[in-house]
């Protein structure tokens, strides 16, 4: 079967079944602020939905009802069709947040060893080492590890369970690129095992990389929700790069020009339509090369419609 049609086909797939977790009709005040008015959200299993939106947004709310850290003023919060306090659906579920709450004093070994004693069947020690990145570093204490390794060790808590839901809240800040890189390998290795994961993340490329549904929140409020690709053909804007002399000032008050950048050598435009800019540019710079016409990507239909919730 073709990758591509598999990749769309199973999150399909997945949702004819029950979720794993499920917010409905939520509405959570602190006080006279609204932290989620009316928010819905379901994630099943073999999927990662991206929970995006600003800081504010209502993210870790959201989560924290998920997992019984708080209480709903309204709607209604489950966890494998329970509530989300509850033992049995805890040993079910993985977690990741950004504060580890983890014992310093203790060596990563330690730390592995005791979290799978939690479990009933938990994942082998050297698959939570290959899976997370750990080699070399059983010995070390959690405390005498840089920011990163540690996130790396927190990944590894979060499924030495052998979870069926998996919550990862900003799962690489601190990683460099090929820890990165790594992270997502194994994520995907998860997730087709049947894993459902709920990510959030300011990194909207790691978004766009492992996500099969995006949910982003502006204010509480769901702004948008549906697939990748949903989301980006919902923003009429096209990025054109190039390499050419002209004055990105200039070419920046052309109709159609949403903005104009100098990135790396190349002049980088978004354009509302780029069939005019196009040719506009090569009228303007006949020695203009390397042209390249894109859609808008995940993060251009972020702000397109965080900016669209505002304006409403």
């Amino acid at each position: 079967m073709d990758m591509t049609a598999r990749h769309e086909t199973a999150p399909l797939a997945a949702r004819l079944r029950a979720p794993l977790a499920r917010l409905q009709s939520i509405r959570k005040n602190f006080g006279p602020l609204v932290a989620l008015d009316g928010v819905d959200l379901a994630v099943h299993a073999g999927e990662v939905v991206s929970l995006l939106g600003a800081n504010g947004a209502g993210k870790t709310t959201a989560i924290g009802l998920l997992l019984g850290l708080l209480q709903p003023g309204s709607g209604s919060a489950a966890l494998f069709g329970q509530a989300p306090g509850s033992i049995q659906a805890r040993r079910r579920t993985g977690v990741m947040l950004q504060d580890g709450g983890v014992h310093g004093d203790l060596k990563v070994r330690e730390l592995l060893r005791l979290t799978r004693s939690y479990y009933p069947r938990p994942r082998g020690l050297g698959d939570c080492v290959a899976l997370a990145g750990l080699q070399g570093l059983l010995e070390r204490r959690y405390d005498k590890l840089s920011g990163g390794q540690q996130r790396r060790v927190q990944f590894a808590l979060a499924i030495c369970g052998r979870p069926q839901l998996l919550f990862l809240d900003e799962p690489t800040t601190g990683l460099d690129i090929q820890a990165r890189g790594q992270l997502w390998d194994a994520v995907r290795a998860l997730v087709a095992e049947g894993c459902g994961v709920l990510l959030t993340t300011h990194y909207l490329e790691e978004a766009e990389a492992l996500s099969d549904r995006v949910v982003v929140l502006d204010r509480g409020r769901v702004a948008a929700a549906g697939s990748v690709s949903d989301l980006r053909a919902r923003v009429a804007q096209r990025r054109v790069r190039c390499v050419s002399s002209l004055d990105p000032a200039t070419v920046s008050g052309w109709p159609q020009v949403l903005s104009a950048a100098r990135d790396a050598g190349h002049l980088e435009i978004v354009v509302r339509e780029a069939e005019p800019a196009v040719r506009r540019l090569l009228e303007a710079d006949p020695a203009l090369r390397e042209l390249e016409v894109t859609r808008a990507g995940l993060a251009d239909a972020f702000i397109h419609l965080t900016r669209a919730q505002d304006a409403a």
